[in-house]
């Protein structure tokens, strides 16, 4: 029996054929980050929590609320894949397809290496080293890299998806399963893990063995988290982003609490841990305002004219039927 032919230049089996190659491979490369990050967080000894401890700089966050963010991030990739599966409309199935496409995929993929690069140590007397920092050193430059690949690579999809996708009320699903959770993705590493790595590979860290000395590169500290929160203000602001607004405070929290941390950076990281809900907060109310100004509005001419014609006015009175009733 001869098979059926198959147009794979038709426009509509390509979009089919990409569909189908998403919901397998997002998942896969969900599953193999959430699996890659278990075993670096939890089995492989030093972990990726116990080096933010053994690496302090004026930006550290706290391992365990970070623990919880990536979480959150997981959580959402769940829902999204599950949005993969049982998409029916054809405007959400465009926005996977084409919105986003194998962008989170290779996003997972970046995360996953991430991982490993960070807590991958090789024993300096297997390569003959006599200096074990320089050898971590370029171990931790490799997951810079990594992550400012994972950071074009978000950065690409949200902008696409914000372009030519954007969010729309007509369908809450699409908001809440695609947009939020790639949003929620990309801040992470744009705010906080980008610039954790780049000051560790710089060296701009201290000895956990000498906390009197974590006032050392507060100012470069002061310029990073100064620098993002404004750049996420303005998003905030802009476009009354909520889930960038959480996520912000959520990075700004995460900071704050890992003490002990120099006052440039503290101060600026409660600032804005105010400053996010308080603009979104602000932006939305104002939004309620306007609405509600633009609903109370005068009466066109033509309703003018109609309601006047309605209008009981003084009647003319017949003077001879008054008189023969008389």
């Amino acid at each position: 029996m001869e098979s059926l032919p198959l147009d794979i230049s038709h426009p509509a089996v390509r979009d089919y054929l990409s569909l189908v190659r998403l919901q397998v491979l997002t998942p896969l490369s969900l599953l193999i980050n959430i699996a890659t990050l278990v075993v670096c967080s939890v089995i492989v000894k030093p972990s990726a929590g116990s080096i933010i401890k053994s690496h302090p700089t004026s930006i550290s966050p706290s391992p365990n609320l970070i623990a919880a963010y990536i979480v959150a991030i997981f959580l959402g990739q769940i829902g999204y894949c599950t949005l993969l599966v049982v998409a029916r409309k054809p405007e959400t199935k465009t926005t996977l397809v084409k919105g986003v496409g194998l962008s989170l995929v290779y996003a997972n993929w970046l995360m996953a290496l991430w991982a490993i690069c960070w807590v991958c140590r090789i024993p300096k007397t297997l390569l003959n080293l006599t200096s074990m920092r320089d050898q971590v050193l370029e171990f931790f430059l490799l997951s810079t890299i990594l992550l400012g690949l994972l950071v074009l690579c978000l950065l690409y999809s949200n902008i696409a998806l914000l372009t030519y996708h954007p969010p729309t009320s007509s369908r809450p699903l699409d908001t809440a399963l695609i947009h939020a959770p790639l949003r929620f993705f990309l801040v992470l590493p744009l705010s906080l893990l980008f610039s954790y790595s780049l000051f560790i590979t710089l060296g701009l860290y201290y000895s956990p063995d000498q906390p009197e000395h974590y006032g050392r590169f507060a100012w470069p500290g002061f310029g990073v988290t100064f620098g993002a929160n404004l750049i996420g203000l303005v998003v905030v602001v802009m476009h009354r982003d909520i889930v960038w607004a959480v996520a912000a405070t959520w990075i700004c929290v995460s900071i704050w609490s890992a003490r002990p941390k120099p006052a440039p950076v503290y101060i600026t990281v409660i600032l804005f841990t105010v400053l996010h809900p308080l603009a979104l907060f602000g932006t939305l109310l104002y939004r309620q305002l306007t609405k509600q100004e633009r609903r109370i509005a005068l009466p066109t001419d033509e309703e003018h004219d109609t309601g006047s014609s309605n209008r009981r006015g003084p009647r003319e009175v017949d003077a001879e039927a008054l008189w023969s009733s008389g």
